[in-house]
This record gives C-alpha cells, sequence and structure tokens, in this order.
C-alpha cells in the first residue's frame, strides 16, 4: 500500500510539473523535487528530460546545463539520460542552518532559443546529530529556603536537526528533591526547568549532583548529557533585578572587533556576598558565544569576532544576572547587525561565444548572472556596458542577462572588441565590479578587391626588349587570410584584332606588367586593356583597372626627302635670273620624318654650295633663297647640298643636292619680237652663240617639262578648260605631301596653280594665287607677295 501511495503521489508531481511548464514562458514557476539529505553522490533526484517534455537529443543539442542559485555544481545533469544527479553530499544543515523547510533553488537553461525552467531542491532532515550541551557540567546555587514548588533555569542542549529529529524532551537521573519541567519559548525551542518539590537542608546535604538527559524525536532517538551539580546555600531572600526586560542595540557589520555594544547592569538589595552580581550568557548559542563576551563583574558587552550581516541579521542574547546567594534574573538583548555595502557585484559567466562572424545580427556573447549579498539599496544593482559598442544588454530572467550585438559586425572596421560589463550597486559608497570579455569579429568576404587607381597610364619606349618590366597594378582586399589573397589577370580586350597575348602579360601574385614583344611607335602608339583582380574568397569577388600603355617614340627613322626627289632619271634643275633681288625664293626642299614630336622636328642647313654666300637654306621651312645679287663672275651653274636633320637624339639626318641654272634675260616680262632679232641679224660672237643656244635648250627643257606636267594633270582631272584658257587644278595635292603637323612636310600653302594663257602675242608660265592657304594671315601675305615676285620676274615669252 505504501509503494501504491508513493506512485500515485509520484504520478501527481509529473502532472503538477507538466501543468507548471505549461505556463513557463507566461510566469516561470518553480518545479518542487525533494531528496534526503547525505544521499550518496551519483543518486537519481528525477529524469528532467521527461517530467520537462524534452527530448534527450534536445538536451545536448541545446546545451542544457543546470545552475545552482549559490552558483556551487550540487547537482549533476546527464545529457544522455536526462537523470539529474547528486554531485556532492548535501548536508542540510551546513547548507540552511536551523531554516525549514531547507530548499536549493536551480534553474535548467537551454540555448537556441534561450529558455529557462525554474525548479527547487527540497533536502529532507535525517537524524544524524545528537542533541549536545555547550558545558560538560552545569552549577546551581539553591538557598535551602527555597519554596517547593520554586524552578530553576537550565541550560538547553543544541540539536541541528530539525523537525522531529530535533531536540524533544529532557529528563533527570532519578532523585528525590527535583523532576524536569519542559517550558516552550516563542521561537518554538523547549527549554528545561528544574522544579523543587522537596525541601532542601544544607546541613543534611551540601550537594547534590543529578544528570540532564536530552533527547531528540529521531528514530531512534539520539541523546545527549550533562552534569547537574548544585549547591545547597545559605538563605538570600533577594534576587537580583534589571532595570528592564528587553533591550535592544544596533551595530554596524563593520564594526572593529573588541568594540563596545552595550553594559546591562541589575540591583541586589541583600549586603554581602549575597549583594555581589556575576553577570553571564543564559542560553546562548555557540555562534553567540563565538561573537560576543560580557563582563562578569561590570556586565559590559564586547564584540568577540566581525559580524556579517549577510550570515546573520540579529542575534537574541540572554543575560543572566546571579547574586551571591545563588538567586538570578534574566533579561534579553536583541542585537540588530546593520548593513554596510561590503560586498561588492559579483558577476558569473555561465557562456560565452568569443568569434562571430561578421555578417551575423543579433549574436549570443555571453550568458551571464549577478548577484549581490548586501541588502536594500546597498544589494540593488545596475548592469552596464561600454555605449560606444554595436552590443546591448538584454535582462532574461531573475538576475540573468544575456549580451547580444545590436547589428551585423564589419571586421575591415573593428575586428576586436573589449567589453567591459560593469556592475554596480545603489549603497554608500557605491562597490563596482567589471568583467572583461574579448570578442573577436571572424572574417566574411564582403569586400572585393580594390585598385589603387581607377585606371593606369605607362610609357614604353619602342624598339624594346622582350619581357621588359614596363610597370604594375596594385589591388588591395580589406579582407584577411584567403579573402584577401589577390590574384591579378588580364580580361579580354574590347579589340578583338589586339592581340593582347602576344603583346603582355602579367604576374598573376603582383601584378607586374611585362612587354613580351618589342613595339614599334610607328605601327602602334597606344592600347589599351583591362586587368582583372580576384580574391580567393567563397564566392570569390573581383574588380577591374583600365591599363592604356603609351609607345614612347625613339628617334629610329632619319629624315626622308619628299622634294626634290632624289631618285629621278635626271637632276632637277632650278632656274634663277640675274637679275634676282636677295631674297628671291629658288625653291623649297620639303622632307618628313617617321617619328614624332621632338624626333620629327626638322631643320635645314646648306653644307655645301658652288658659291658660298650666294644662297641661303631657312632653318625652318628649307626655302632656298637668294642672299645676295647676282653678277656677272658667279658661276651659271650652281650645285648646292642641303641638309636636314632632326631633333632625336641623337639626331639623324639627310642630304639632298640641288642643281641651281642662273639665266640672263629670265626676269624680262617679253622676249624680243621677230623685228628687232631681223634687225640684230649681224655676226655674233662665238661665245655668244653657245650661251644662246644652251640657254634656248635649257628654256625648251623646262618649257616642255612644264606642259608635260600640266598636261598629266588635266588628263587626271578628267575636265576640259574654257576656250582660250588652261585646265586649273582643283582640289589639294597627294595626301603624303601634307604635314598636318606642320612639321617638315609641304604645306598645302605652297600649292600651286599653272597655266598657259594663250595670246596674241606671247605664252607666259605664272605662278598664280594658292588653292587654299591655310597658313597665318601675315605668313600667307608673304608667301603670296614672294610668289607675285617670282611670276613678275620669271616670265618667258615664245615667237
Amino acid at each position: 500500500m505504501e509503494i501504491r501511495g508513493a506512485l500515485v503521489l509520484r504520478k501527481r508531481q509529473v502532472l503538477i510539473l507538466f501543468v507548471l511548464l505549461g505556463l513557463s514562458q507566461a510566469r516561470p514557476e518553480s518545479v518542487p523535487y525533494s531528496v534526503a539529505e547525505e544521499t550518496e553522490i551519483g543518486s537519481l533526484v528525477a529524469n528532467l528530460a521527461r517530467d520537462l517534455g524534452l527530448g534527450v537529443e534536445e538536451l545536448s543539442s541545446r546545451e542544457a546545463r543546470v545552475v545552482c542559485d549559490d552558483n556551487e555544481k550540487h547537482l549533476h545533469l546527464d545529457l544522455l539520460t536526462g537523470d539529474l544527479l547528486i554531485n556532492d553530499k548535501l548536508d542540510r544543515e551546513e547548507m540552511c542552518g536551523s531554516t525549514e523547510p531547507c530548499v536549493m533553488h536551480f534553474q535548467m537553461v537551454l540555448e537556441n532559443p534561450l529558455q529557462f525552467f525554474q525548479a527547487e531542491l527540497h533536502i529532507k532532515d535525517i537524524n544524524d546529530h545528537s542533541p549536545t550541551f555547550l558545558d560538560n557540567e552545569i552549577v546551581i546555587k539553591i538557598s535551602e529556603s527555597t519554596a517547593i514548588g520554586t524552578t530553576f533555569l537550565m541550560e538547553s542542549a543544541q540539536d541541528l536537526d530539525v523537525g522531529s529529529n530535533s531536540l524533544q524532551n529532557y529528563t533527570v537521573s532519578p532523585n528525590s528533591h527535583f523532576y524536569i519541567k519542559i517550558q516552550d519559548s516563542d521561537n518554538g525551542k523547549i527549554y528545561p526547568e528544574l522544579v523543587l518539590h522537596r525541601a532542601l537542608d544544607h546541613e543534611e546535604e551540601p550537594e547534590l549532583r543529578l544528570t540532564l538527559v536530552a533527547l531528540d524525536g529521531g528514530n531512534p532517538p539520539r541523546s545527549g548529557t550533562t552534569l547537574v551539580l548544585i549547591k545547597v546555600l545559605d538563605i538570600n531572600d533577594n534576587a537580583p533585578e534589571f532595570p528592564q526586560r528587553l533591550y535592544e542595540v544596533q551595530v554596524p557589520e563593520n564594526a572593529p572587533v573588541g568594540s563596545w555594544i552595550i553594559t546591562v547592569s541589575a540591583k541586589d538589595l541583600d549586603a554581602g556576598n549575597y549583594g555581589k552580581i556575576l553577570y553571564t550568557f543564559f542560553h546562548a548559542s555557540e555562534d553567540i558565544r563565538k561573537t560576543f563576551e560580557i563582563n562578569p563583574i561590570s556586565a559590559e558587552v564586547h564584540l568577540r569576532s566581525q559580524l556579517d550581516f549577510e550570515v546573520v541579521q540579529s542575534y537574541t542574547i540572554n543575560i543572566q544576572a546571579t547574586d551571591g546567594g545563588g538567586l538570578s534574573e534574566e533579561c534579553t538583548l536583541l542585537v540588530k547587525v546593520i548593513d554596510t555595502n561590503d560586498n561588492p557585484p559579483e558577476v558569473i559567466i555561465s557562456s560565452i561565444t568569443k568569434i562571430i562572424p561578421e555578417n551575423a545580427a543579433e549574436t549570443l556573447v555571453a550568458l551571464f548572472s549577478v548577484r549581490d549579498q548586501d541588502s536594500g539599496e546597498n544589494g540593488r544593482i545596475i548592469c552596464s556596458i561600454q555605449e560606444d559598442l554595436p552590443f546591448f544588454l538584454k535582462p532574461t530572467f531573475k538576475n540573468f542577462f544575456t549580451l547580444v550585438s545590436d547589428k551585423a559586425l564589419d571586421r575591415e572596421e573593428r575586428a576586436e572588441y573589449n567589453i567591459t560589463i560593469s556592475v554596480t550597486d545603489m549603497g554608500t559608497p557605491r562597490l563596482k565590479t567589471e568583467h572583461n570579455i574579448t570578442v573577436l569579429v571572424s572574417d566574411v568576404n564582403d569586400n572585393a578587391p580594390a585598385f589603387t587607381q581607377t585606371s593606369y597610364t605607362l610609357w614604353v619606349r619602342e624598339n624594346n626588349s622582350p619581357a621588359l618590366h614596363i610597370g604594375s597594378v596594385s589591388a588591395t582586399d580589406s579582407d584577411a587570410g584567403a579573402n584577401a589573397q589577390v590574384t591579378y589577370s588580364l580580361l579580354p580586350p574590347p579589340d578583338p584584332l589586339l592581340p593582347l597575348a602576344s603583346l603582355v602579360s602579367i604576374n598573376p601574385d603582383n601584378g607586374h606588367l611585362f612587354a613580351l614583344t618589342s613595339l614599334d611607335h610607328e605601327a602602334l602608339r597606344a592600347f589599351e586593356f583591362r586587368v582583372g583582380a580576384t580574391d580567393r574568397g567563397s564566392p570569390a569577388l573581383s574588380s577591374q583597372a583600365l591599363v592604356r600603355v603609351l609607345v614612347a617614340d625613339a628617334n629610329d627613322n632619319a629624315p626622308f626627302v619628299l622634294y626634290p626627289l632624289q631618285n629621278a632619271s635626271a637632276p632637277c634643275t632650278e632656274l634663277v635670273p640675274r637679275a634676282a633681288e636677295p631674297g628671291y625664293l629658288v625653291t623649297k626642299v620639303v622632307a618628313v620624318d617617321g617619328d614624332a614630336g621632338q624626333n620629327a622636328w626638322l631643320s635645314y642647313q646648306l653644307l655645301k654650295a658652288t658659291e658660298p654666300g650666294l644662297f641661303g637654306v631657312w632653318a625652318h621651312n628649307g626655302e632656298v633663297r637668294t642672299a645676295r645679287l647676282l653678277s656677272e663672275r658667279d658661276a651659271p651653274k650652281q650645285r648646292l647640298v642641303v641638309l636636314v636633320k632632326d631633333n632625336g637624339e641623337p639626331p639623324l639626318s639627310a642630304s639632298v643636292t640641288l642643281h641651281v641654272l642662273l639665266v640672263d634675260g629670265f626676269s624680262q616680262p617679253y622676249l624680243p619680237p621677230p623685228e628687232a632679232e631681223a634687225a640684230a641679224a649681224a655676226p655674233a660672237d662665238p661665245l655668244t652663240v653657245y650661251l644662246v643656244v644652251a640657254l634656248a635648250s635649257v628654256s625648251s627643257l623646262f618649257l616642255f617639262s612644264v606642259l608635260v606636267f600640266v598636261a598629266v594633270r588635266l588628263c587626271r582631272r578628267g575636265g576640259a578648260g574654257s576656250a582660250g584658257r588652261c585646265p586649273v587644278p582643283e582640289g589639294h595635292f597627294p595626301g603624303h605631301l601634307v604635314d598636318v603637323s606642320g612639321t617638315g612636310t609641304l604645306s598645302q600653302s605652297y600649292q600651286y596653280e599653272v597655266c598657259l594663257m594663250g595670246g596674241p602675242g606671247t605664252n607666259e608660265f605664272k605662278f598664280l594665287k594658292p588653292i587654299i592657304p591655310d597658313l597665318p594671315v601675315q605668313d600667307s601675305g608673304r608667301h603670296i607677295g614672294e610668289n607675285e615676285n617670282f611670276r613678275n620676274s620669271f616670265g618667258l615669252n615664245l615667237q
């Protein structure tokens, strides 16, 4: 029947437990369990997994653990079975003292999500302590005149057990004078009183020795004894008297040892030895006797050891005053311990996560509880962390807090956080406890590599050696580890015709760029391509940068003379009238240079001349002009060598040879008429005849050349001119004679119209104005003037 009743009671407890668990989310309530003290380690208390309706696998996955209020490991939760086991022997008297019931509160904590289950363990008392008397001998002095029925207070025994196992009865050894009377006190304890039921006779029996026995209610009962020595005194008819029955005093817990507490005094009207009073503690526990002491003569009470409000809040001390005749009186001293703020707050870490990923929001960092053993304002706690951190404290259950990140962290902004949990009480002075937690932020590949420049411009001189290092690109990744390791590569060029793979290569580790072939400025002046930088994260991130390679020109092309042509079958001869003024334009040397920049800047100089000082060459445009008036002594045939030199380093040059023929009368506007020639038909000098024949031959050759040139031009144009006028060529000369940069080729302002004008008298070879003058105004005017002078002075009349 008892077993069945226990099973029914067990089922009721489990039912109540499930009801309480169903309400745990709305209002946490304690689930009661019980166990006897001194139970062996490893003994089963209950199966928490079954009682709470949780699976055994859930206990492990959610990191279930049991946390006691005093932070001691009294209990152990077996995660494999869900059993709650005893972890160490529980001593009810050590844990709760005389408090009944003895309850130990604990919580089961589950994470992911965070959940609390509150429970309490009732520790049942067993009869493991016997009653003991603090004094081995109790001495009582009784006057022989004491009336029958007089009671004498006896020292009580101490029993650490509670309930039925506590002190229940007193007995005294058989005698003819006294018996024991049990007296109940207001605090529930019993005290023995010795009652006189037969008068004493000092002369007959001055002393009595009795044995006082204290019995508890255990099964079997335990007992303790002490010797009672009764001394029979002569008559003393006045007992000591206290002014008041109750004394109250308040003592701060930080009072130094030896401090005076109070002085109590009693008066006795008797004289002599019967009027002398001795003071002692009466019914005082061992704790009181260790904490306080009383002067037996002066009745001054002093502090014997340090007080601790968190252990004992008040003391009730019975003080007995006994005169020389054995009469006594009692009073009560109530000592109230005043709490001082002498206990700093405590931080108890239950779980902690020291590394969190940077992209996780509201991550649980730590679970901890706080407590302060002081009371009142001294025990009220404020918990905080630094305000400039992306974390916050969240109260969860009772005195538990969670430290949570309030947003996704950025490791590149800050990789480590030192969090200080500050716990401050409200006492005076305030006490503060700090607990430091270091949280490391783990890296996530959330940053692509970034080039130091969005575009790079690299210069390389042409005719470079293959595999030449022409420059570098650099990209950095603010991530860490493999996420920050950058690999460089060449991206396909937007122009499919650009052979990028044969022009450059890149080192994938450091971004160094190399020219694979020898570059030629004249063939490829610049090219562009894109470079990619990719990290080694997962997934990998990348970025691009534009690289422009400019091929710098080297002076590797010598000037090339376009006019006069040097490979013609017949040398080009220029005609100059002897009447030409200084500065007369003889011809213009036209040259080009395949290089660029200053390497293509051409300068001209007269290297050799038949008559030094007769002709000059303009250094910048190659015009050959007369430097002085011609004379009869000047040779009719002049040979000039003009040097064309560029501005490179070292400079390159080319030379051209000009043949100039000095002609008499070439500048006359008309030739002599036939009548004049007939009139002059006189015998001529042979030398004069030779000169005339030579001049006529040269003039005929020149005229024939001009006619052929004009005819070819007209045939190319494919059009016919109006009656009496030759066709005028229109448009520009071939493009290879035009230098758009103006650095050495023939300018468009030197393109001329050539026309043979037919008329009744003579035909004239004329230079007309330029077709498309594109030089500045002053230059154009100058050239036009020169052309007009040349046209007026370079006429030829034909019959």
